[in-house]
């Protein structure tokens, strides 16, 4: 059921619906597809589509650690579109480099967005909590970029 589950989270992100239902019974197919009520789990597709590559991030590739943010990083990622930036970081767990998917933890313990992060996990430790201007003049200020971030809802 679980791989039920991840695939049709797939498919309603990239805005295509998805039905789970008994494959056994008679007329499943046709039921499903003239909407009767009852035949399975009908999950609607999203408003908003994520493009392919997001789509790779989200669900393609495995996590390799996660970073916990603040509740003002974690509003600055999900309301105000923003890429993260080490002030926002309370703690680390994992080992990573530059290019791995990192899961995004909120205050609550819970995680909300997924994304590549720029910098290696003993890096982003090491800067956790520390404004842009702290960090060395050679480096990218975002630990996460937007284009590489996905909020999942």
């Amino acid at each position: 059921m679980g791989s039920k589950l991840a695939a049709a989270k797939i498919a309603v992100w990239s805005g295509i619906e998805a039905v789970i239902a008994d494959a056994s019974r008679p007329g499943v197919l046709a039921a499903v597809a003239s909407g009767t009520p009852g035949v399975g789990t009908r999950f609607r597709p999203r408003e908003v589509v994520l493009p392919a590559r997001k789509l790779w991030i989200a669900f393609a590739i495995g996590a390799s650690g996660s970073i916990t943010v603040d509740a003002g990083a974690r509003r600055a990622l999900v309301d105000g579109g923003k890429s993260l930036l080490p002030a926002g970081i309370v703690s680390v767990s994992g080992d990573f480099g530059p290019d791995d998917a990192v899961e995004l933890v909120g205050p609550d313990g819970e995680v909300f967005a997924k994304g590549l992060v720029r910098h290696s996990s003993d890096d982003v430790a090491g800067w956790a909590g520390r404004r842009s201007e702290e960090l060395p003049e050679d480096v990218a200020a975002e630990v996460v970029h937007r284009d590489d971030l996905v909020v999942l809802g």
